[in-house]
């Protein structure tokens, strides 16, 4: 698997453009932690943490459908949220994340590899810099 330098991946972060203000960030962890943590530190937003889970550390499939692990414990309701995921593959577990978030004003999703409303890139996979 290709890899991207950490500095390509920090340049993507400054130059990507959001058209909305967003209240808060919500990460995806535990992959969306890191991609949530730069872009917490470029807006200066709110963060939490959905704890959700559907891969393996190899990104094999662990279950049949996304899993919530721990209970939804921060105040979303009426904000514009910007959903953080690391890699956007199938689209299950963003999607499992929209519908635990029904309430917010606005979702809109970021992905550091896939389709999203905004992604740095939409490519085959590749290793995150941050990966050891």
């Amino acid at each position: 698997m290709s890899g991207k330098s950490f500095e390509e991946v920090m340049q993507r972060f400054r130059e990507i453009e959001f058209h909305e203000t967003f209240d808060i960030i919500v990460a995806i962890a535990n992959g969306g932690i890191i991609p949530a943590a730069i872009l917490n530190q470029r807006l200066n937003t709110e963060i939490q943490l959905l704890k959700i889970n559907l891969r393996d550390p190899y990104q094999k499939p662990k279950y049949d459908s996304p899993r919530l692990l721990s209970p939804v414990d921060f105040n979303f309701m009426g904000k514009t949220v910007l959903l953080v995921e690391d890699r956007i593959k199938t689209g299950a577990t963003v999607q499992f994340a929209i519908d635990l978030l029904q309430g917010a004003r606005q979702i809109k999703t970021f992905a550091v590899n896939g389709n999203a409303d905004y992604a740095l890139y939409n490519e085959d996979c590749f290793k995150f810099p941050w990966i050891v």
